[in-house]
This record gives structure tokens, C-alpha cells and sequence, in this order.
């Protein structure tokens, strides 16, 4: 490999190339007589830009805060209980308001980015989204303390407020960050991204099953049955804290990006030395350039958005009295846990060489596949009423985690497939694209579970 970068920059000497002039050098057999499908531009970035553990880790960092701000409001529903008592209509309904805001801010928001290319700051766009999540949770986190007294109503028009600017920055991280990361050479740290939002979801579940263990069981809660309203939480100081664990999120990341930006980020003192110019392409275009990724990435995540619907309505199979964590408070957040973690290993997963991610045909075959998985979770223990197969283990190994883990491998190998399928000067546009199509999934899936429900 190196004979042959060496040769390839004999030729751009000798030639006096220009960065956007370069041809692809297909079939040049290397010493060891093996073949070499690869551009001058690639080979140069492979032997300058080598793999960064340092940068692997900032986007790793970048893609937990993408999803925390989702998790947060979504983990905070015992204490959201206590603040919307006095209003039965609110108390039903909270939750898919909530959820109905986010996907739909985190759409609208997507849609536009996606549509503004030309001149776009991606660096920018992804500090601007992290000022909004630290200025808003900050705020949040107030309100559980000098704000108590206010009517349900008033705190449910600024919950929702709040999860609109939450979301909207969401909207913007996503777009930065998943157009940032396509410009570099390694594909691996879109992956560092992916396996990030992973892990944004495996720690609230850890923590909501943490803090119901911390707390002596009550007598009335020994069965199996799913409580139609979460247990409050009477501590303030809890909840301050819990929303100001965003905040710290966001501050981290923001201190983790800015050396990583300054770097990468040309300027007219230092530019970049054979940077390819920025290629704005529609989003027709690129649908044409990319149908089975994108339909992949949208599908996947379509059919992802009913595991939470059916995972808190489904419970043990074996009757009371049974071992505490078996019950519905223990036994709902371990399934979200166990699909999580599937989905975490499934990204996880992609850092060993596979072809598939650049065979996008398979990759939607592999998609429409995932649906065989929401029969099994129809046929489990939906509230009570008996499952197909009498096992606990089959609900969880089976259908838990293995759902989850063809969630994580099918995403990450299609935003890793598609950024590198597009030339060099596209990447932004696809990365930022695929966002686009994963939150379109996110909302489509969202609309269709409530439906199904």
C-alpha cells in the first residue's frame, strides 16, 4: 500500500494536479501483486489523516448528546406525572403530545437544513444546537424549583415549548454532525455516531431501573399489571438534577467539538490544501443516487418506532407473586434495556469489515426483513393477555434483543454505506440527507404505532 501512495504522489508532482483534477486509478498492483481500486485523493488522506482514537471519541460524545435531549424528556415522565395531577387530560395525554412535537419539530427542521447547502457551517450549526440544549435544560431544570406552583396548564404549554426547542436543535445537531462527519476519510467515525445515540439510550434505562430499585416496594405493587400512571417523584432535587444532567451533556460536548471544528474548519489564513469543493445536490437528486440507502435508513427506523409501544404494555408471563424484577417497574425498563443494549452491540458491530453496508440492495432486504419481528411482539404477554411462546427469555434474547440488534447494524451500515458511495465533494449533501431520511422513519413510525395502538 505504501509503494503504491508513493507512486501516486510521484505522479501528482510530476503532473501538478489540482485537488479537484484528480482520476481514478483502477487495477495498479502493489508489490505483493494485489489490486488497488482507489483515488490519489483517498490515498493521500489515508497515509495524512490516519485514524484519530481522539476524534473517534468526539463524535462518539456528539452522537449521545443527538439523543439525550429525546431520552431525557421520554425518562422523565414520573416526574412530568406529578406535575399534571390536577389535570386528568393532560395526565393521558402528555406523552404523545410530547412525542408528537419532538418528531414533528425534528422534521420540519431536518426538511429545511437539508434544503440549505450552499454557504451552510456545519461546525456552526452543530454549537448553535448545543447553546439551545444547555440554555433550555438549564431553564428546565429551574422550573423544578422556583416554578412548582404554577398551573398544569402553564407547565405543559412550557414542557412543550421546551421540546420544541429541544427539538429543533436536534434538528440542527443531526444535520452538522452527520454532514461533518462524511467529510472525513474514515468511515468508521460516522459509526462512532451511531454507536453514540446507542448509548444515549441504554443510560436512562439504566437509571430508571436504578432508581426503582433504590426504593422499598410498596405492598399494592407486587403484581404484573403496567401502572396506567408512573410513580411520582416527590423529590425537586432529583428532578433539578436529572434535567441539569443535559445541560452537563451539552457543555462537554460543546468543550469535546470546538478543538475538533477549529482543526478541520478552513479559514482564509490556513486553508484546507486540496479540500474538494462543496456540491449542492437536491434532494431529488440524491434520492435518485442513493433510493436503497435511503429507503433502507427510513424503513428501519419505521418499523423500530413500534418496539416502544408494545415494550411498555408487555409483561412477565408468570403469574404473582413472582421475584421483584419480574415485576411490570423492573421488568418493562429491563426489556428497553436488553433492546438498547442489542442495539448498541448491532452498531457496535459494524467496526469489523463487512461488504454489505456498500451492497444497498441487501441492506433493504434486510430492512423489509426486520418486519417478521412485530408479530412476535403482537403474539408476548401484551398487558396480561397471554403470549404465544410461554417464556420470558424468548420476549427478551429473541425479541428484545434481537430486534434491537438488527436496528443497530442496519443503521449504522447504511449511513456508512452512503456517505461512501457518493464522490468525495457529495458527502456532506448524503450525510445530511440520511439524517433527514432517519427522521422521517422516526416521525412516520411514530404516526403508525399510535395508530396500531
Amino acid at each position: 500500500m505504501n509503494a503504491v501512495i508513493e507512486r501516486l504522489r510521484a505522479t501528482l508532482r510530476s503532473q501538478k494536479v489540482r485537488g479537484d483534477e484528480y482520476e481514478q486509478l483502477v487495477g495498479r498492483e502493489d508489490e505483493e501483486g494485489g489490486a488497488d481500486d482507489i483515488t490519489l485523493q483517498e490515498a493521500l488522506a489515508l497515509e495524512e489523516k490516519p485514524f484519530s482514537w481522539v476524534e473517534y471519541t468526539v463524535f462518539l460524545i456528539l452522537g449521545v448528546a443527538m439523543l439525550w435531549a429525546w431520552n431525557m424528556f421520554l425518562a422523565a415522565a414520573t416526574y412530568f406525572a406529578t406535575r399534571f395531577q390536577g389535570s386528568p387530560w393532560i395526565l393521558v395525554n402528555y406523552q404523545s403530545s410530547i412525542l408528537t412535537v419532538a418528531t414533528t419539530a425534528n422534521l420540519a427542521s431536518m426538511f429545511l437544513l437539508t434544503n440549505l447547502q450552499a454557504g451552510a457551517s456545519y461546525p456552526r450549526r452543530i454549537i448553535l444546537a448545543l447553546i439551545i440544549d444547555i440554555v433550555v435544560f438549564t431553564i428546565l431544570a429551574l422550573s423544578t424549583i422556583f416554578f412548582v406552583t404554577v398551573s398544569p396548564g402553564v407547565y405543559f404549554a412550557f414542557v412543550l415549548a421546551t421540546v420544541l426547542a429541544t427539538s429543533t436543535a436536534t434538528g440542527l445537531l443531526q444535520n452538522g454532525a452527520l454532514a461533518f462527519v462524511a467529510t472525513f476519510a474514515h468511515p468508521s467515525y460516522m459509526q462512532a455516531i451511531m454507536t453514540g445515540q446507542a448509548v444515549a439510550g441504554v443510560l436512562p434505562s439504566i437509571a430508571q431501573i436504578v432508581s426503582v430499585l433504590a426504593v422499598p416496594e410498596e405492598p399494592s405493587s407486587t403484581d404484573n399489571t403496567p401502572p396506567a400512571v408512573p410513580p411520582p417523584q416527590t423529590s425537586s432535587t432529583s428532578a433539578f438534577l436529572y434535567f441539569l444532567t443535559a445541560t452537563f451533556v451539552a457543555v462537554i460536548t460543546l468543550l469535546a467539538f470546538t478543538p475538533l471544528a477549529r482543526r478541520h474548519t478552513p479559514t482564509p489564513t490556513s486553508p484546507t490544501p486540496a479540500a474538494p469543493a462543496r456540491k449542492v445536490m437536491s434532494m431529488p437528486a440524491l434520492y435518485r443516487q442513493l433510493p436503497f440507502y435511503s429507503a433502507s435508513i427510513f424503513l428501519c427506523f419505521t418499523l423500530t418506532m413500534f418496539f416502544p409501544v408494545y415494550t411498555a404494555q408487555i409483561i412477565s408471563v408468570h403469574p404473582a407473586p413472582t421475584p421483584r424484577y419480574l415485576h411490570a417497574p423492573i421488568f418493562i425498563p429491563l426489556a428497553f434495556l436488553i433492546w438498547n443494549t442489542g442495539d448498541l452491540l448491532g452498531r457496535l458491530s459494524t467496526l469489523f469489515t463487512s461488504s454489505l453496508p456498500h451492497r444497498p440492495r441487501s441492506l433493504f432486504a434486510v430492512s423489509l426483513a426486520r418486519a417478521a419481528f412485530l408479530p412476535l411482539y403482537a403474539l408476548s404477554n401484551v398487558s396480561g393477555r397471554g403470549a404465544w411462546v410461554q417464556s420470558d427469555l424468548f420476549y427478551l434474547l429473541i425479541v428484545q434483543l434481537g430486534f434491537g440488534l438488527t436496528n443497530g447494524w442496519l443503521a449504522s451500515s447504511a449511513m456508512m454505506g452512503a456517505t461512501g458511495a457518493v464522490e468525495e465533494e457529495e458527502r456532506e449533501a448524503a450525510g445530511a440527507f440520511m439524517g433527514f431520511n432517519l427522521v422521517a422513519g422516526l416521525t412516520a413510525g411514530s404516526l403508525l404505532s399510535f395508530a396500531a395502538v
